[in-house]
């Protein structure tokens, strides 16, 4: 059984219109880890949502194909209709804050999840989707039980996006990217201690 199955509120989540859909239609809105076919529409999303703010993208189209064939499992997409208007994607990171090497390694003993980038289509932006997606993925990695933290780096003006969302910045960032520095920020998920208290161990 895969980690998605074991987590009811994880699996594929469909919003129905008032009007009732046809058997073959697709769902109004659905959640799930992707998947290597997905990684041109990702890239779509974060090229446009990125380039014209910092001029630099978190992950490159072949680095987000490596990163959904390693480490699906780690990632989340927000699909309305069929078409992906949001997403996340991670990796595991071993040590206690993250390095340049965080920018490209998948540690599978890690047991602190790296979001390299959190993404929202233009066309959907300014309606809460990306607080939305990231509090369910938080709520995922709270069922993973190697999971202790998620872990992130971002620029000073979107550090208030993610404190309401349950981080707490840490301090400077050890990587930078050409100009840009970024502050690192964590949020305790506490993976094994969720699985005790509801697995009866």
């Amino acid at each position: 059984m895969s980690v998605l199955n074991a987590v009811p509120f994880m699996k594929p989540f469909h919003i129905r219109s008032p009007r009732q859909q046809r058997r073959h239609t697709l769902p109004a809105s659905e959640f799930r880890c992707l998947s290597p076919e997905d990684a041109v529409s990702v890239f779509e999303i974060e090229r446009e949502a990125f380039i014209s703010v910092s001029g630099e993208c978190p992950l490159h189209l072949d680095e987000v194909r490596h990163f959904l064939t390693l480490c699906p499992e780690l990632s989340l997409g927000w699909f309305e209709e069929g078409r992906l208007v949001a997403f996340i994607i991670g990796s595991l990171w071993d040590q206690d804050k993250l390095s340049q090497d965080a920018l490209t390694l998948h540690k599978p003993h890690g047991s602190s999840v790296h979001i390299h980038v959190l993404a929202v289509h233009r066309t959907f932006r300014q309606q809460g989707k990306g607080s939305i997606l990231l509090w369910r993925y938080l709520q995922y990695l709270r069922c993973l039980p190697f999971a202790r933290r998620a872990v992130l780096m971002c620029e000073d003006f979107l550090v208030p996006f993610y404190s309401k969302c349950g981080f707490k910045a840490v301090g400077p960032c050890n990587i930078t990217v050409g100009p840009l520095t970024f502050i690192e920020m964590q949020c305790p998920v506490r993976g094994h201690a969720f699985m005790r208290r509801n697995s009866g161990w």
